[in-house]
Parts: structure tokens; C-alpha cells; sequence
């Protein structure tokens, strides 16, 4: 009897294990940043092209500078431009005179009205064909059509042979930019309920290349007509100022969209393990242990909000997960919530 008695007791203590943390799910309101894949574009981004053939005689700026509307910016060779130029207010000058001594004449009497009007209608041909050949020679000056930065040069340099329509360079204000997003249709009707309703605007936000936030927010401005049939979602488009010029046309990002979560069940996702993609819990029944399958609806950092699985009652295992097994008798000692989570929050800062 006496090795019998020690042999259970020996498996009663195989079975306990040290004392552990748990604590219980909490449900309260809470906000959820939703990411979004998304693409940066100038507000305004033009392609500059040669307006006629000829040589390019002269390129006054460099790729990447800063550019004033109205500023020149590539001359093509104007000669033949001024000569045309030249032949029409000379035959314009000519039309001019000859309507003036028609006129004279008219008025005396001598020669008819239809006459009169001829050589008027001479002198507009003439005008207008001397407007043509100003706005010709004026297509030899490539001028920034607003404030800008300069793109690369589009494999032209001074002495290239021009075509018509061909490109140059482009032209982009970074002043403010347009970042575009794709959003699925749940979060699309989200936010339709949410803020056209209310007739407002939301702020987002942008996260570089590098993982760091951009430094002013943005504002959703505007949503395509379509949803795109094959993926389901629908652009988003947002309007970021950019008076530091930081940001440059053709960049990524992604765009954190802040969600009210309300009433959200928030369990730390360090109480959590997986078999077979599948999320799990260790939940704690009269001091045994008892593994419970939990879907989780969004994901926050350090937490999970759960959307089957668990109640606001129940006592889950918070460590030493990989101690213990289905069906093990512990010791438990409670962890409030709030502890739980700023200790994370000072883990991850340091």
C-alpha cells in the first residue's frame, strides 16, 4: 500500500507544474488601424513634349530642379520660325495698306463696297496667318506650365533632332499629393454608413518605405465610380499636403484607415498558439487545463480581437503555453488585463 500511495503522488506531481499567469478577455471600445497597400502620385504630373520639329538648341534647367510657372525650360532652334514670322507681317503689312487705300476710295466713291469688303477680308487672312506663324515660333519655347520639379530627360540633349510630339520630360507639383488605395467592399460600406452620413471627411495616415509615418495626415477626398470585378475592391483616394516635399511622385506606402471597434473581446496574443493554421487557447476549468479553438476577427497590436471562442468569463492561460498540456492540473495566479498589456508595451520599447 505504501508504494502505491507514493506512486500516485509521484504522477499528481508530475502533473502540477509552477505557478502561472492568467487573466481574463476583455470587451471594450477600441480603434483598429486597417492597412492598405498604396500608391503615391503628384497632384499635378504632366508629360512635356516638343510642340513641332526642329533642334533643340538650348536646355536652361536639370533633372530634379525646381521650376516657376512660365519659366523656359528647352528652346528649339527658332530661325526658320522668325522667317516665317517675318514673311507674314510683311505680307500682312502689304493687306494693311492696300485695305486702307481701298477704304479711301470707297468712300469717295470710286471703287464699290464688295471691293472694299475683298480687300477687307484680305487683311484678316493676313492678321490671322501672322497670329499662326507668332504661335509657331512660340512652339520653339518649351515654358513650365506651373511650379514644379523637373523629371529625367527623355534621352534628349542640346542638338537633338526633334519630333513632333516627342517627349522631353515630365513635370510634377509635389505640393500636395494624391495617394491612392484599394479597399474591399466591407470596409467601402463602413465607411459610407459611417461618414457620409455624417457629412465628413476622414483622416488617414501614411506609412513610408521605411516604416516610419509621414508627418501630416491625410484626407479621403474622393472614391472611384467602380469596384473592380476580379478583386472586389474599390479606390480610395486620399490628399496629403506636401509643403516639405518629401514626398515624390511614383513612391509606395501603406495607408493606415483608422476603424471603431466597438465593443471588441481583446485577448493578448502572447496567451495564444497554433496547430494546423489553426488559433488556440488554454483555457482554465477548477484548475485544469483546456485547449479551446478562437477566431479572431482583427488583429491590433499585441492583441486579438476574438470573435468565437472565448466570453469575458473565461480564464485563459497567459504563459508557459509550451509547459503545459490538455488535461494538466496547475497553479494559477490572476494578471489583470491592463498589467498584461503594458508590460508587452515596455518590451517592445526596449
Amino acid at each position: 500500500m505504501l508504494s502505491i500511495v507514493s506512486c500516485t503522488q509521484d504522477h499528481e506531481h508530475l502533473e502540477e507544474v509552477s505557478t502561472l499567469e492568467v487573466s481574463l478577455p476583455v470587451k471594450k471600445d477600441t480603434i483598429i488601424n486597417k492597412e492598405f497597400i498604396a500608391q503615391i502620385r503628384a497632384y499635378q504630373h504632366v508629360e512635356l513634349r516638343a510642340l513641332d520639329e526642329g533642334y533643340l538648341q538650348k536646355i536652361y534647367v536639370d533633372e530634379g530642379q525646381f521650376v516657376k510657372k512660365g519659366q523656359l525650360l528647352f528652346q528649339l532652334l527658332p530661325i526658320v520660325y522668325q522667317s516665317e514670322q517675318q514673311i507674314a507681317k510683311a505680307e500682312f503689312d502689304r493687306a494693311e495698306i492696300e485695305y486702307k487705300n481701298t477704304k479711301m476710295l470707297a468712300d469717295s466713291n470710286i471703287v464699290s463696297k464688295n471691293e472694299l469688303s475683298l480687300s477687307k477680308a484680305n487683311l484678316d487672312k493676313a492678321k490671322a496667318e501672322l497670329a499662326l506663324r507668332a504661335a509657331k515660333l512660340q512652339f520653339t519655347e518649351i515654358r513650365a506650365p506651373f511650379d514644379g520639379i523637373v523629371g529625367r530627360f527623355n534621352q534628349v540633349r542640346q542638338g537633338s533632332l526633334l519630333e513632333e510630339g516627342e517627349l522631353l520630360t515630365t513635370l510634377s507639383d509635389n505640393s500636395k499629393m494624391w495617394v491612392y488605395f484599394n479597399v474591399p467592399e466591407a470596409v467601402y460600406l463602413d465607411y459610407i454608413r459611417t461618414y457620409k452620413s455624417e457629412n465628413q471627411k476622414q483622416s488617414v495616415t501614411l506609412q513610408l518605405a521605411d516604416g516610419l509615418l509621414f508627418d501630416k495626415p491625410g484626407i479621403i477626398e474622393t472614391i472611384e465610380s467602380d469596384f473592380n470585378n476580379e478583386t472586389g475592391n474599390i479606390a480610395f483616394r486620399a490628399t496629403f499636403d506636401n509643403s516639405s516635399f518629401v514626398l515624390r511622385h511614383g513612391q509606395t506606402g501603406r495607408i493606415l484607415m483608422p476603424q471603431d471597434l466597438k465593443g471588441a473581446l481583446l485577448l493578448p496574443q502572447k496567451a495564444t498558439f497554433e496547430v494546423l493554421d489553426k488559433k488556440f487557447v488554454y483555457v482554465i476549468k477548477k484548475g485544469k487545463v483546456e485547449a479551446r479553438e478562437i477566431s479572431v476577427k482583427n488583429e491590433l497590436p499585441h492583441l486579438y480581437e476574438v470573435s468565437k471562442g472565448l466570453t469575458e468569463k473565461d480564464t485563459v492561460l497567459m504563459d508557459g503555453l509550451r509547459k503545459v498540456k490538455k488535461g494538466d492540473r496547475i497553479l494559477s495566479k490572476y494578471k489583470p488585463f491592463d498589467e498584461i498589456i503594458q508590460e508587452l508595451i515596455q518590451i517592445k520599447a526596449e
